[in-house]
């Protein structure tokens, strides 16, 4: 009863992955790298764009510090990017 647009569907999904050559492009590299942010007391890693309040947040939460005992550059990184 039903038409046959099933074939059709699978067929024209296998002409386009031909099609579309090589490998999906994958993210996960450009996000590793832009993990630049370390604290240094866990050495956890953040994204460079990860903003002071979070940063703040999380040497406050998980060691009692300050930013600052935590991220001795972030400051510096911050002014240097303002310029």
């Amino acid at each position: 009863m039903g038409g046959g647009n099933g074939a059709k569907a699978a067929q024209k999904r296998e002409r386009n992955a031909k099609n579309a050559g090589g490998a999906a492009k994958s993210q996960l590299k450009v996000n590793a790298k832009a993990m630049n942010i370390q604290c240094d007391t866990c050495k956890a890693t953040f994204l460079s764009t990860t903003r002071e309040n979070a940063l703040t947040e999380h040497a406050v939460n998980k060691h009692s510090k300050t930013l600052v005992q935590c991220f001795p550059g972030f400051q510096a990184a911050a002014a240097a990017a303002a310029k």
